[in-house]
């Protein structure tokens, strides 16, 4: 039995004091334990850091490159300067696709001459005893074309008129072909299209639209006809004597000639010959 002073040491006590002998060496820490030193961080180059300059880089050349092909002139221009150049593109377009309809339909002319059956042919010499009536034949002979525009720019900016009272609308169109229609006209054309009984004319911003078709001023609207007949219900039309009487004014001057002709040409109609109508709900 060990013995600490006087008094024994039983087991227990033994026990306690390895413990108590051991614990303070089992926590301190050996020299070479000791907390390294803390390390400085490595210098990071952020994105933006080279990100910048490339991209200034970047930019630089491409104004450049820009510069030499553009030769001082915009690369960028408007599709359209004014609403003249987009009324004729628009017009050269729908020319074109009316032409492809033409040859279509020319195509399926000689397709179906070509079927040898009785309900065909007697169909077909229906289809051309009305022909001419609807429009689809051309016309030639005499006549007469009245020419309507806007009023000159130096009387637009001038006038103190109504500006509605300076321009050419639709009704102004439409009173001229009326008028001749009422007078016999075999034929009439407006900016050179066949007019038939389904023409629509309608104002589409500072252009009228014929057909799906914008067309800007002047407005030149021809007749087949007898010129003597023509010209007596044109100047007994009141709405077209209140324009003439305007045309005359020199604060709203719109245009008006009207022209004789001895001979005049009206193509055959060659738009849609679809028919869009309603239907009441039921």
């Amino acid at each position: 039995m060990l013995t600490v002073g006087s008094r024994p040491m039983t087991s227990r006590h033994r026990s306690r004091a390895t413990l108590v002998g051991v614990t303070p060496g089992s926590h301190a820490r050996p020299a070479e334990e000791a907390e390294p030193k803390a390390r400085k961080p490595r210098r990071r180059w952020d994105w933006w850091r080279i990100g910048t300059p490339m991209a200034v880089l970047l930019s630089g050349a491409l104004f450049a490159v820009s510069a030499d092909n553009s030769q001082g002139t915009d690369l960028r221009p408007g599709r359209y300067t004014d609403l003249s150049s987009l009324v004729s593109s628009e017009a050269r377009e729908y020319a074109a696709l009316r032409q492809r309809v033409t040859d279509l339909n020319d195509d399926i002319a000689v397709l179906t001459n070509s079927v040898n059956d009785r309900d065909v042919q007697r169909f077909q010499r229906r289809i051309e005893k009305l022909e001419d009536p609807a429009g689809l034949t051309p016309r030639t002979g005499p006549g007469i074309t009245v020419t309507l525009s806007d009023a000159p720019e130096e009387v637009i900016a001038a006038s103190d008129q109504d500006l509605n009272l300076l321009v050419v609308h639709q009704q102004d169109i439409q009173a001229v072909v009326n008028s001749m229609w009422q007078a016999g006209a075999t034929a009439v054309t407006v900016q050179g299209q066949r007019v038939v009984t389904t023409t629509g004319i309608k104002c589409e911003g500072n252009a009228v639209q014929l057909q799906g078709v914008p067309y800007s001023q002047p407005y030149e609207i021809s007749a087949v006809g007898d010129p003597d007949v023509l010209l007596d219900a044109i100047d007994n039309d009141a709405y077209l004597q209140l324009y003439r009487e305007q045309a005359a004014q020199p604060d709203i001057a719109v245009g008006w000639e009207l022209e004789v002709e001895d001979s005049i040409t009206a193509p055959a109609y060659d738009g849609l010959l679809d028919l869009n109508y309603a239907e009441p709900l039921r």
